[in-house]
């Protein structure tokens, strides 16, 4: 434990830690439950040496997703880059119940709604651990392209993660992305890295969205990352669906929008992604045939 970073914590929050308590299932940053001199708890995330304005860029997310109004996220009550932290409200863990994830579904659909002026990020930030960028961009096709899978297929190239065959795949998946078939919709606001384990689900059996690499993008993209290691129920999909009706297609875009976040995966953790970016790319060759 850091005493600089726990000291500017109570600093910022003008209150004292009484105790820490390490939480597990984050892989990056280190997690905690601080309870304070007042009675409250809030739940704290640091990192020995992350990448530039790393918690700032996470905290400025939750903001935009809160700001909408639309999903849950944990108020945030203190951020910093230098010492590295980021202090938000605490959420008690529950289970969910048979209106959490319908409840769910249509809030994303509402999130989804909220209308955007450009592909990427206004402040130009990088998200995620691999610093992929977030360039603002006029279309899809030129913001997936050259603001995720060129810059990943450079990354696992440059780290042997995939084989030149499929580095070299992945950018010519990239480049034909103009050619796909895919709803020619505005921008929507994105979690970014929406699997299972980025949503809680609170005592009320209400849920929250923690942990985001929020962007503007393709709306498919979140709902492809919900498909990708499972976690939501077909009654997540349902009320979406009901409440934002998807383009004709969808179910042959899923592993197109998968394909980024499967090379981050090899990239950072190696082992079966590897095989499970080449099945991605075999079904991505036949959108752009």
């Amino acid at each position: 434990m850091s005493q600089t970073w726990q000291h500017a914590v109570e600093e910022a929050l003008g209150l004292r830690i009484v105790s820490l308590r390490s939480l597990s299932g984050g892989d990056f940053a280190a997690a905690y439950a601080a309870d304070l001199i007042d009675g409250s708890r809030v739940f704290v995330k640091t990192h020995k040496n992350p990448p530039a304005c790393f918690f700032s860029t996470e905290a400025t997310g939750l903001s935009w997703l809160r700001d909408s109004k639309t999903v849950r996220v944990p108020e945030v009550l203190a951020v910093s880059d230098a010492p590295p932290f980021l202090v938000l409200e605490w959420v008690d863990i529950g289970h969910g119940n048979p209106g959490s994830d319908s409840e769910l579904g249509a809030a994303l659909a509402e999130l989804h709604r909220c209308p955007q002026q450009a592909f990427g990020r206004r402040d130009h930030r990088t998200t995620g651990s691999l610093g992929v960028p977030n360039a603002p961009c006029e279309s899809w096709a030129e913001f997936y392209s050259t603001q995720r899978l060129i810059p990943l297929a450079k990354i696992a190239e440059q780290r042997r993660a995939l084989s030149l065959t499929d580095c070299r795949a992945i950018i010519a998946v990239a480049e034909g992305l103009t050619h796909i078939d895919i709803a020619d919709e505005p921008a929507s606001l994105l979690h970014g890295d929406l699997w299972a384990g980025n949503r809680i689900v609170d005592t009320h059996g209400i849920s929250w969205l923690i942990d985001p690499a929020a962007h503007c993008g393709h709306r498919e993209f979140d709902l492809a990352m919900m498909r990708l290691f499972g976690g939501y129920s077909d009654l997540c999909f349902s009320a979406y669906c009901e409440a934002y009706p998807l383009q004709p297609r969808f179910a042959a875009r899923v592993a197109l929008h998968q394909l980024a976040p499967l090379a981050v995966h090899a990239i950072k953790f190696g082992g079966s992604y590897a095989g499970s970016v080449k099945a991605a790319l075999d079904e991505c060759r036949d959108l752009i045939a």
